[in-house]
């Protein structure tokens, strides 16, 4: 069973790869992670980019909806989007 705190999705990256993208809530901080086939290891993702910080902000704003996460979790990821991007137009 996967963690609550735990989402995942998948994207291509700038050369047309696809990749497997999960993230997840330790110490009241999100890591990334990420792969590019099933079988390989998860990669830590230091500086992940907006893509994936907006993915993960939809994925918790549909999820307070089903009451799977706190209103107050998607406003913290909103402050650490405008503190990491400050030129994204955030939803």
């Amino acid at each position: 069973m996967a963690i609550k705190s735990e989402i995942s999705w998948r994207r291509t990256d700038e050369a047309g790869n696809r990749l497997e993208i999960y993230a997840r809530r330790f110490g009241g901080h999100w890591l990334f992670h990420q792969r590019a086939r099933r079988h390989d290891v998860w990669q830590e993702l230091p500086n992940p980019p907006l893509e994936d910080w907006l993915s993960l902000l939809d994925s918790l704003d549909r999820r307070m909806h089903r009451r799977l996460n706190t209103p107050d979790e998607v406003e913290r990821v909103r402050r650490a989007i405008r503190e990491r991007h400050p030129e994204a137009k955030i939803p």
